[in-house]
């Protein structure tokens, strides 16, 4: 899908959406392949940019990964928009793919990426939900 040169915050949402997704998908290609570090670095891309499209329709942008997450937690995890045990889930995430992309000698198992994968589907789904709704103007 490409992104036009300007649009509204909702197609940003929607262009983040179809970003987490492809990324989701490169996710399931490397595990399939038994690339676990490829698969965790992928799945939790794909969860980045899905919580990025939140942040599109309220209108901020973070440049720090941490910053991303830490406004989503406060804004809607700590709300209970979403589920706090998501929330943790999204910690761990983040958590392995530093380590699998920056910890030398970091061994990245298969049941590790098959839970970073699910991790980054529940929540796209959750997200794209959400959005979907809100988009439409209704309370999600």
């Amino acid at each position: 899908m490409a992104l036009p040169e300007s649009g509204s915050v909702n197609d940003l949402a929607r262009y983040r959406i179809e970003t987490a997704k492809s990324d989701l998908k490169s996710a399931h290609i490397l595990f399939r392949e038994k690339e676990y570090r490829g698969a965790n670095n992928r799945a939790y891309y794909a969860i980045y940019h899905a919580i990025s499209a939140i942040h599109a329709l309220d209108g901020v942008s973070y440049k720090r990964h941490k910053d991303t997450l830490a406004n989503f937690n406060k804004d809607y995890v700590r709300t209970e928009i979403f589920p706090k045990a998501l929330g943790r889930k999204i910690a761990e995430a983040e958590e392995i793919r530093h380590a699998s992309d920056y910890d030398d000698f970091y061994i990245a198992t298969k049941d590790e990426a098959e839970q970073q994968i699910q991790t980054a589907w529940e929540l796209i789904e959750k997200i794209e939900t959400y959005c979907m709704v809100r988009m439409q103007g209704e309370n999600p």
